[in-house]
């Protein structure tokens, strides 16, 4: 199988310091002032590689800060990585952060165009499955309504169908099954399954163990930005149960 995503010794560095006004002494003090910023650097990333191949789910896991969101971001594109690099092939849907691409002032309807537009869609792609995302999402009825005026659940909804209607060659997924009411969430996992089927590359994000288990033939784990382990889903997952649970007892 060839690989669809091929991360390779990704590093991504936040500089802390970003927007603080130093004085003219800090500024002329160039060695001290140096090594402050450096100190001020947060590594979110370190020496991260792995690949996935094509009809493969893959699994990241971690606790809350690991890296696995900036992580997603990276291998989507919507962040550079400090180091290292990406190479991706195929479309790709990123349900990261749902609706934070829409524009809140357009109605439901603009916005499918808008994120159809966004993730290299053709309009005539878009405009023929219309119809099947507000009704995947329950929306008809609110289909010129600007969406500044949707609940957050309506959002995921509408986010989550936009992405995923039209089959991309990779999907990555960052919690979102677990947004909105439990009848949405069934249906989009439902409607997960079937991307996997058809040969979508899947790299799943979430916290449900069981989930990650479930749907995934192997898994990464990250802690503070570095990768921990990956293997086989069931091996991994049991090692981070552990690291928990004795973590908790500390």
């Amino acid at each position: 199988m060839p690989d669809m995503i091929t991360v390779e010794h990704v590093g991504m560095l936040f500089d802390l310091n970003r927007g603080k006004v130093r004085s003219l002494k800090e500024k002329l003090l160039s060695k001290a002032t140096i090594d402050a910023m450096e100190k001020e650097r947060f590594s979110a990333l370190d020496d991260i590689s792995f690949h996935v191949e094509k009809g493969e789910t893959f699994g990241i896991i971690g606790s809350n800060g690991a890296g696995k969101s900036t992580l997603l971001k990276v291998i989507a594109g919507i962040m550079k990585p400090t180091k290292g690099k990406v190479t991706t092939q195929g479309s790709i849907a990123p349900m990261i952060e749902l609706g934070a691409g829409f524009d809140m002032e357009l109605s439901a309807i603009e916005n499918i165009y808008l994120c159809g537009a966004i993730l290299g869609h053709t309009e005539q792609s878009v405009r023929s499955n219309v119809v099947k995302v507000l009704e995947f999402a329950d929306l008809w009825d609110f289909r010129d309504v600007p969406v500044k005026y949707f609940s957050s659940g309506m959002l995921a909804r509408l986010a989550f169908s936009s992405s995923s209607i039209i089959s991309p060659d990779i999907l990555i997924v960052d919690e979102v099954l677990s947004v909105g009411d439990y009848d949405f969430a069934q249906k989009s996992m439902k409607r997960m399954m079937e991307l996997m089927s058809g040969g979508t590359t899947v790299v799943y994000v979430s916290h449900d163990i069981e989930s990650v288990k479930r749907l995934c033939s192997r898994v990464m784990w990250l802690e503070h930005g570095k990768v921990q382990m990956t293997g086989p889903a069931a091996e991994v997952c049991d090692a981070y149960i552990e690291y928990v649970e004795n973590k908790d007892k500390k």
